[in-house]
């Protein structure tokens, strides 16, 4: 068994979000992400599906161009590279699910 916390060492960035590995399954990734008020994170793809869900605050979760409003308790899923960006309305905290294969070091590319 491996456990995690979305609630426990939360810390804001000034100047990006703060992108947090929780843990590995055999397969999956789960990262946090802390975006504080106004933060971004550029359009990019992943090279798998993602899941994403917004634990806590109200991101604009850009698709394709179109901007989706999604708040506390949504979740959303998409495929395989579908370009994407997120800006943060309030203070949030995302958990983003990747595939196995995927890296966390893509993420950390995308807010660099």
């Amino acid at each position: 068994m491996k456990t995690a916390s979305l609630t426990n060492a939360i810390v804001y960035k000034e100047d990006k979000p703060n992108i947090q590995p929780l843990l590995e399954t055999p397969f999956s990734k789960e990262i946090r992400i802390i975006f504080k008020a106004g933060q971004i994170m550029k359009e990019h793809t992943a090279p798998g599906a993602i899941v994403v869900e917004i634990f806590e605050g109200t991101i604009d979760f850009g698709v394709e161009g179109k901007i989706h409003r999604v708040v506390k308790g949504d979740m959303l899923t998409l495929d395989a590279k579908v370009p994407h960006d997120l800006k943060a309305i309030e203070d949030s905290i995302v958990r983003l699910t990747l595939a196995k294969k995927d890296t966390v070091n893509r993420v950390f590319s995308v807010v660099r």
